[in-house]
């Protein structure tokens, strides 16, 4: 079994894909959705997605509280562009879940934006307005109703923290995984990563892989993909 966590808009094909978007939740209700619309609490961006999720079996799953798979059944977890919505003790809370279901040597692998690139770009720059909106760590609140509602229904969807990628192996080294590494897009220790897209969103990202402990062994050997998918 292989999990992509937060798939959004981008499912694996083959793979147990999860989440938690409220769009998941009512996808197999698309008349619902479309009230929605009308009331002006969904846009048409989320009704696309809705029938996504409904033709490729996106399931709905809170990956903080539980991750909808028994102990020790997953080969590979994976996510790309999810961990940074989260919180520091949700953060943490996920990957003591994904750390529960992988196998002994299963892997992880995190996806997130680089802080670093952005640092480089501002430091180019000097914008410090631009970089700050381009972190996604500040955003203006709601103030007309019709604005309060959707976010009432849809919740905060900005990001919670940023990350480079030594402080991400860092982070995930210090929920017990070992054999962090930091990956360029297109390389994986994932034995078989299949249809994964190795290159997800890699003008902006930052990969890093992690081995659950399991019996002693050799460092696992990077592959890399030739085709960017």
């Amino acid at each position: 079994m292989k999990i992509n966590v937060g798939c959004g808009n981008t499912p694996t094909p083959g793979w147990l894909n999860l989440d938690n978007s409220w769009t998941v939740r009512l996808s197999r209700r698309p008349a619902v959705m479309r009230g929605l619309r009308r009331l002006g609490l969904a846009s048409d961006k989320q009704l696309r997605y809705a029938t996504v999720a409904r033709e490729r079996n996106i399931q709905w799953a809170n990956v903080v509280q539980r991750i909808p798979v028994a102990d020790g059944a997953a080969d590979v977890v994976y996510s790309s562009h999810m961990l940074e919505h989260l919180e520091r003790p949700e953060a943490r809370r996920f990957l003591r879940e994904a750390a529960r279901v992988l196998k002994p040597d299963g892997i992880l692998r995190i996806v997130v934006p680089d802080l670093q690139r952005l640092v480089a770009q501002y430091l180019e720059s000097g914008d410090g307005d631009q970089l700050v909106s381009a972190t996604l760590l500040a955003v203006e609140k709601p103030r007309a109703l019709a604005q309060r509602l959707r976010w009432a229904v849809v919740g905060y969807r900005e990001h919670a923290w940023m990350y480079d990628g030594p402080s991400l192996a860092r982070f995930v080294s210090g929920e017990g995984f070992v054999d962090t590494v930091v990956l360029p897009a297109g390389e994986t220790t994932i034995p078989d990563p299949g249809p994964l897209n190795l290159y997800e969103r890699h003008e902006e990202s930052v990969y890093v892989e992690a081995r659950k402990r399991g019996s002693a062994r050799a460092a696992p050997m990077v592959s890399r993909s030739a085709v960017r998918a």
